[in-house]
């Protein structure tokens, strides 16, 4: 039963960061003038009540990862730092200029590339200039960080943790030494055990994990192997997320191994199952696609306050109707509109040379797409969702019904009076579950592969 819906929905789809996905957006609608307008009101609308996210991209690494999909930019000369701090404070104050108050910032999320490439001085300074600007919110906030384990210093733990940050995030994929070298991404468990050490002992109050299933050579004795260790440090909250394998979008990087080096699909899915099982033995409860926490962690809390919402970021504890992205390549979202920033260096900082928004391409939400995301956020958060009659044109209500049948029939789904709920067994297939609601996906097919497969 389970080779059968492997084979029978292993095809590519998207995660559902965003609803449209980035290939459907409609860049003949979407001007720049359009995103600043859409960003000022969302601004307006709810600074005040629930602040705003802010995510900011830090794009260099000192190597190439490659089983990594992230914008990035290889160098191992650090004097970039600098000038690329002065570019992001440049654009924020940009986005100051459209707002008609201090902003509060209620989550903030450093990304890349490689955070912890940059000194916990240059740190230090572009966030506490970025705050410097900004109104101290009323409830707690949410400050996190991604850190390699082999130069995530104490330093650096302690520099952020003053200035608020309470979680970090830090790339394991897999202790086995043979897969780790396949992916250029080599460190020892030793190095993870002690900067995990090194963060619960300055404060942090989460620590996670990403764990990736499904990489080239990847057996299940490195997936055992890694979950035993893993229950020997116990980070609060883990990512167990599959591999994709993308290297028509993402070039060279993903083609140091073949196709033939990576699991079948239905080894790829015993590797999650597995995994899977491990967790759950260790005490991990399972949070929307891939993410695991223990019963403490605010994670796991908000989800059972309703509250969790997934972005650009990946799942959050709360929302904020705006999200600003600062950097090469960030994804800002008002709710109404999406935009990103030029994906090249050297764009980004000539935008921002002629005093314009670093912008390349965006959509602005329809009444459809909002009322699609609503539903999608659902499943992908809350594993259901409800709508009325009316929500949908009665002949895409006919399409999605049809194409829910079949997960019906599988024994993936709970599905009466226009309520949706995903069983258990159907998590493993919950974006194909998603797809049935992709309108745009619906109407248009893609001519060639867009999305990795979702298995």
């Amino acid at each position: 039963m389970q080779d059968r819906l492997i084979t029978k929905y292993n095809i590519p789809g998207p995660r559902y960061t965003s609803y449209p996905t980035v290939p459907y957006w409609n860049q003949d609608a979407f001007t720049s003038k359009g995103w600043a307008a859409a960003a000022s009101n969302s601004f307006t609308l709810s600074n005040s009540q629930e602040g705003i996210s802010l995510y900011i991209h830090l794009p260099f690494c000192e190597s190439m990862c490659t089983f990594c999909g992230c914008n990035k930019r290889i160098t191992k000369n650090h004097t970039v730092e600098e000038v690329y701090i002065r570019a992001l404070l440049k654009e924020w104050q940009m986005y100051l200029a459209l707002f008609d108050e201090a902003p509060i910032i209620q989550e903030l999320h450093l990304g890349g590339g490689t955070p912890t490439f940059f000194s916990p001085e240059n740190l230090t300074l572009l966030i506490k200039t970025i705050l410097s600007y900004t109104k101290k919110s009323d409830t707690p906030v949410n400050f996190s960080f991604e850190g390699h384990p082999n130069n995530t210093t104490r330093a650096h733990l302690q520099a952020l943790y003053e200035l608020g940050f309470r979680r970090v995030s830090f790339g394991i994929q897999d202790f086995d030494l043979h897969v780790q070298t396949l992916i250029n991404r080599v460190q020892t468990y030793e190095s993870v055990k002690q900067v995990t050490e090194d963060a619960r002992a300055i404060g942090y109050t989460s620590v996670n994990y990403d764990i990736i299933y499904g990489l080239p050579h990847q057996k299940e004795r490195s997936i055992v192997d890694t979950m035993e260790k893993v229950s020997e440090l116990l980070p609060d909250r883990i990512a167990f997320y599959s591999y994709a394998h993308v290297p028509w979008i993402k070039g060279l990087g993903q083609r140091k191994f073949t196709e033939q080096d990576l699991p079948s699909a239905l080894e790829k899915q015993n590797l999650y199952l597995k995994g899977k099982e491990m967790l759950k033995a260790l005490g991990y409860l399972e949070i929307g696609m891939d993410h695991f926490a223990l019963t403490h962690d605010t994670l796991w809390q908000s989800l059972q306050q309703r509250q969790i919402h997934r972005n650009f970021m990946g799942y959050t504890e709360s929302k904020t109707r705006l999200m600003v992205g600062l950097g090469v390549s960030a994804i800002s979202d008002s709710w109404t509109a999406f935009s990103q920033n030029e994906k090249k260096l050297e764009d980004y900082y000539k935008a921002l040379k002629e005093n314009r928004l670093p912008i390349f391409r965006g959509h602005l939400l329809d009444k459809e797409d909002l009322n699609v995301r609503k539903h999608i956020l659902n499943l992908m958060c809350l594993f259901e969702t409800q709508w009325q009659e009316g929500d949908f044109p009665e002949a895409l209500q006919q399409q999605i019904e049809g194409r829910l049948e079949g997960f019906l029939l599988d024994g993936l789904i709970e599905y009466r009076n226009n309520h949706l709920k995903i069983k258990p067994q159907g998590r493993p297939f919950l974006r194909n579950i998603c797809m049935a609601f992709d309108c745009r996906l619906l109407r248009k097919k893609p001519d060639t592969q867009l999305f990795s497969m979702t298995i």
